[in-house]
């Protein structure tokens, strides 16, 4: 009997299908009643604060991946930055040296223009190219030569005081012995009260002598020496050296008188070629070949 009912009765379930027209009906109805009312708001409202604690938790692994993965590439952009900085290094540096080595040539030259002006003979910048390797000669070689008009003897000086002068003349160059030089004799005169007397070279780098001067002169240390124009060969009136020393020997029959030349032998690159008044003034060519 029991198994006759049951197969008389049987128990109906819902179907998918009137399941899916239920829930579409219902989100339908849903949907139009938010859009016209804005009734959902407020549930949407309470469900944006009970889910965001979660979205919170949900974020915080990919913050720390996010963090570690910065950490690593900025301490790799950082070591990069600091390799480049140190191979730049080098660099930069010998920039700074050359722009240091250019202002103080510019100093340098902006000096020798002042000093051509204030002479009244002709002027023209040299540059040394060269200086002499015979330790025991003070000699230098400079880029101007006959075909720029220089001659033997002609007078080099700085923009303190008097050089030397001409001793070689080549085409393109010329070779200029110092005052320092054992073999060099100028004719000058005190300052001071124009007692005139001759400088010669020591053959050391920053001292000379004059000679043949007895205890009865009148001289002082820190005189000025000037150059006095006799021989023709130097302009009067240019600073050649200050004396420096002073010794009288009673068994000597003249003073023993060193000074200090005012040029700059040991330092600057560049000379001035000064052609007296009387001495024609060649047309100075610039070319190609100059700068070689």
């Amino acid at each position: 009997m029991l198994h006759t009912l049951d197969n008389a009765l049987p128990v109906r379930k819902t179907s998918s299908i009137t399941k899916l027209v239920v829930f579409l009906f219902l989100s339908t109805a849903l949907m139009l009643l938010d859009h016209n009312g804005q009734y959902l708001q407020v549930v949407r409202n309470a469900l944006s604060v009970i889910v965001y604690p979660v979205q919170m938790a949900a974020e915080i692994p990919a913050d720390v991946a996010e963090s570690v993965s910065g950490l690593f590439k900025g301490n790799e952009t950082q070591a990069a930055a600091l390799v480049k900085l140190k191979a730049e290094r080098p660099l930069l540096l010998a920039k700074l040296q050359k722009l240091q080595a250019l202002e103080k040539e510019n100093i340098r030259l902006r000096k020798m223009l002042e000093s051509s002006s204030k002479v009244t003979d002709r002027a023209v910048v040299a540059e040394l190219l060269q200086v002499h390797p015979d330790p025991f000669t003070r000699k230098i070689v400079i880029n101007r030569g006959s075909k720029h008009g220089v001659y033997i003897g002609q007078p080099v000086i700085d923009s303190f005081g008097v050089l030397g002068q001409v001793t070689r003349v080549n085409l393109l160059n010329s070779t200029v012995t110092l005052i320092t030089d054992s073999s060099h004799a100028i004719p000058v005169m005190v300052n001071r009260n124009g007692l005139r007397t001759i400088v010669m070279g020591t053959g050391a780098q920053d001292t000379v002598k004059i000679p043949f001067l007895s205890s009865s002169v009148n001289v002082e240390e820190g005189d000025l020496l000037v150059s006095s124009g006799m021989g023709n060969t130097f302009p009067e009136g240019y600073p050649v050296a200050t004396i420096s020393k002073i010794t009288s020997d009673p068994n000597e029959a003249f003073l023993d008188i060193e000074a200090i030349p005012l040029a700059k032998l040991n330092y600057n690159k560049e000379v001035l070629l000064i052609w007296p008044g009387k001495q024609p003034a060649p047309a100075i060519e610039e070319d190609q070949d100059d700068a070689g």
